[in-house]
């Protein structure tokens, strides 16, 4: 019977992927599905995929290869980004049983109880422009932080980026829709919540039977502030241009809000941020950091960076290099420039050699280690409230600081899901 199956799934890229997938997965339990880890022998197993690099398309393929082996009597679901904008490409990958889309991926209940294995690859997707509604997503149980998806979709047409065609135009929660989720997971037990989306500082989008409705993240912010039983917040990312001095100040200010900023730059070039399209130019992103800094000089800031974009010459690499070297931010996540389908970034020229792609990344993986290391040591003797985790890796536990900074100590039960006072 269908209530005696079990499912595998495996999440690729970002966080907002993670809060799908658990929301997944508890519809599908509440449906009598037995939820198993991936590397176990499942009935079924699903892959919420991401497709911001050529390399998160490989992976799910590689992935669907594994399983092939594995258990090849076993229908195999991809759904996500991946599954958006490549459905066909998908199908034909053997072993893939069903492909869903933006939005039948939270109707994958229904779809296996139609789906036979056997059946020829069965692809439900739709037009991204026919994208409508706000499916509320958080992830639970697999940590003790939680990631709440308030927003979906982008309006902004970077000239690099696939995830409008794959997420669709913004969109959000209503503030009362997200603050009923955060009582809840109250109600679980949860201390942190990071507010995650694709574009969340552009949270206020959306309609209430019709009605077009107007918040903004300001308001959301100052709603989920005054939440009792919620510890800790997180800002997951926010554009430059919509991290307003309002949201600083109001950060700056709360109990709530940890002291952690995660900010895309892209580029320390103000010639490669016009041709991504970008909505800001490096000034205004130092004026953000020296704002945040002036009002938390103990902030974390984290930044997005994308290297070998076509035209990059040494000299716009290099002052990318020379910008974040000098700002006062603590790490990267460093994004080697990856060809993407449709996408206007594929007529610009001359187009960057891979190798010098990967020699770039690897250069400011580099400095980022060298910065998260600066940022922990200017911190070092000071006491900071650490939220620890569950995981028992080894005898190990881990947390993290109100800013950011990762503490591993012995495992002790006692201090799982709750803050302990510590010195860095």
């Amino acid at each position: 019977m269908m209530s005696t199956k079990s499912v595998a799934f495996h999440t690729l890229g970002c966080k907002l992927n993670f809060s799908e997938t658990s929301t997944i997965s508890r519809t599908l339990e509440a449906d009598g599905y037995i939820k198993k880890e991936f590397d176990e022998h499942a009935d079924i197993y699903v892959i919420n995929t991401c497709s911001v690099t050529d390399n998160a398309d490989k992976e799910c393929r590689q992935i669907v290869r594994r399983i092939q082996r594995r258990a090849p009597e076993s229908t195999v679901v991809v759904i996500g980004c991946y599954a958006q904008l490549k459905p066909k490409e998908i199908a034909e990958i053997e072993g893939v049983d069903l492909v869903l889309g933006a939005t039948e991926k939270f109707n994958l209940a229904k779809h296996l109880k139609e789906f036979s294995k056997g059946d020829s690859t069965k692809i439900c997707s739709c037009d991204i422009d026919d994208v409508e509604g706000f499916h509320s997503s958080f992830s639970m149980g697999d940590r003790t932080r939680t990631f709440l998806k308030v927003q979906d979709g982008c309006d902004y047409t970077c000239s690099y980026c696939t995830i409008p065609l794959a997420r669709g135009h913004s969109r959000s929660d209503s503030i009362e829709g997200v603050l009923q989720n955060v009582r809840n997971l109250v109600k679980q037990g949860t201390k942190e919540v990071v507010l995650t989306g694709i574009n969340l500082g552009d949270f206020g989008k959306g309609t209430d039977g019709g009605k077009k409705r107007e918040e903004d993240f300001l308001e959301l912010i100052r709603a989920l502030d005054s939440v009792e039983g919620i510890e800790r917040y997180r800002i997951s990312s926010i554009e430059p241009n919509l991290l307003s001095n309002d949201v600083i100040r109001f950060v700056a200010a709360s109990k709530k809000f940890m002291p952690h900023f995660h900010i895309p730059l892209q580029s320390g070039s103000n010639k490669i941020l016009g041709l991504m399209r970008r909505r800001y130019v490096r000034e205004l992103y130092a004026d953000r950091v020296t704002e945040i800094k002036k009002l938390m000089p103990h902030c974390c800031i984290g930044v997005d960076v994308i290297v070998g974009f076509p035209s990059e010459t040494d000299d716009d690499f290099n002052e990318t290099y020379d910008f974040l070297n000098a700002m006062d931010v603590s790490y990267f996540h460093v994004f080697t420039y990856s060809e993407r389908a449709h996408t206007q970034a594929l007529e610009i020229k001359p187009v960057v050699p891979i190798a010098i792609r990967n020699e770039r990344n690897k250069v400011l993986r580099q400095l980022s280690f060298h910065k998260m290391q600066h940022f922990t040591i200017l911190h070092q003797g000071q006491q900071r409230p650490v939220l620890f985790e569950s995981s028992n890796k080894n005898g190990m536990m881990e947390g993290y600081t109100d800013n950011y900074i990762r503490i591993e100590t012995p495992y002790r039960e006692e201090w799982v899901n709750q803050i302990v006072d510590w010195r860095v």
